[in-house]
């Protein structure tokens, strides 16, 4: 079916783009289980990105289920294909020149490792957002972990259903011993080392 979809490059290149903009279209990938920061952490970085005048986006796990995703449950095939799905967007909006922020559970290795595998070298920055699970559970902002913990929740990643660390990510945030702030700062620096602002 696809043998007759050919792929269309354009004039404007990645690269033109990126001039346009003055900085780099990467994919910062924000991983790790419910509740440990990744939406806030997600949302102030592109507030401060915007402030020092960079084009950024936050693609949100729980946004993008009201819409693009709305058809997915949160069977490991459901999850899979979320996270497929959000690889390809995330890859597109890198290529505009956009530094695109993505902040999902994203459970598994593999679908993380594809996701890494779409985009050059260089412009897939995994950043784990960790923080214990009892720490989490006195958090449970949503009240989500409660409800895993008593059945309520099937497949809930962390308790009825399985987180697999990243294994070598760019950058680390410890949400239960540093501030937003500071693991934003950890961020920005990132990018500032790598030229990428």
């Amino acid at each position: 079916m696809r043998k007759h979809i050919i792929w269309h490059e354009g004039k404007v290149k990645k690269e033109d783009r990126e001039k346009l903009l003055g900085q780099k279209g990467v994919v910062i990938w924000l991983t790790g289980l419910s509740g440990a920061g990744k939406s806030t952490i997600a949302h102030e970085l592109e507030w401060r990105l915007l402030e020092m005048g960079k084009l950024a986006y936050v693609l949100d796990g729980d946004n993008i289920r009201h819409g693009l995703n709305s058809d997915l449950g949160f069977s490991p095939e459901d999850r899979k294909e979320n996270i497929r799905r959000i690889s390809e967007v995330a890859k597109l909006f890198a290529d505009a020149g956009i530094i695109t922020i993505t902040a999902f559970i994203s459970p598994y290795k593999e679908d993380r490792k594809r996701a890494r595998s779409l985009l050059a070298e260089g412009e897939f920055i995994e950043v784990y957002v960790k923080c214990p699970l009892e720490v989490l559970i006195k958090r449970d902002p949503k009240g989500l972990y409660k409800k895993a913990l008593a059945g309520e929740i099937k497949e809930f990643t962390g308790i009825s259903a399985p987180y697999e660390e990243p294994e070598d990510p760019e950058i680390i945030l410890e949400t239960d011993k540093e501030t937003v702030e500071e693991s934003v700062e950890k961020i920005l620096n990132y990018l500032k080392e790598r030229g990428v602002i």
